[in-house]
């Protein structure tokens, strides 16, 4: 399981070290895609096969389902760390989610994600009231 906020930096030539304690499970493959609100979604290899899985099963008849697989995987890149626990992020993906070098990385469980350190602040920022003001169930039997 990914937990956690850590700030890395983006060198020069679009790397970043990845946190130490997301290595391990990172350490076989790992895909990076587009992810929603404009962040990096980070998979291990293994739980983005699983996902592909599932979208493969959507419908083809659905546009929403065609759209999502479409912009999801025309994005994905497969990775492996080097030995010092880097990744590149390719260029196309620094620029959908607006890297500069400052950035926030995030555990959400079962993916890691990647955000612009400023755009990362200022999501959490707006979220973080509504968090606290939830009176709706948002996730079914949990809160």
């Amino acid at each position: 399981m990914f937990l956690g906020t850590y700030e890395p930096k983006l060198d020069e030539k679009g790397r970043i070290i990845l946190p130490s304690k997301f290595r391990n499970q990172l350490q076989g493959g790992l895909v990076m895609t587009r992810g929603q609100e404009h962040c990096i979604y980070v998979f291990p290899i293994q739980e983005f096969e699983q996902m592909q899985e599932t979208l493969a099963k959507a419908p083809l008849t659905s546009k929403e389902a065609r759209s999502y697989t479409r912009v999801m995987l025309s994005g994905a890149v497969d990775e492996l760390p080097d030995k010092q626990g880097r990744i590149t992020i390719p260029a196309m993906l620094r620029k959908y989610a607006g890297l500069e070098r400052d950035l926030a990385v995030i555990g959400t469980g079962n993916r890691v994600e990647i955000w612009d350190a400023g755009a990362w602040s200022d999501y959490l920022d707006e979220q973080e009231s509504a968090f606290a003001d939830r009176e709706d169930e948002v996730i079914p039997g949990l809160f």
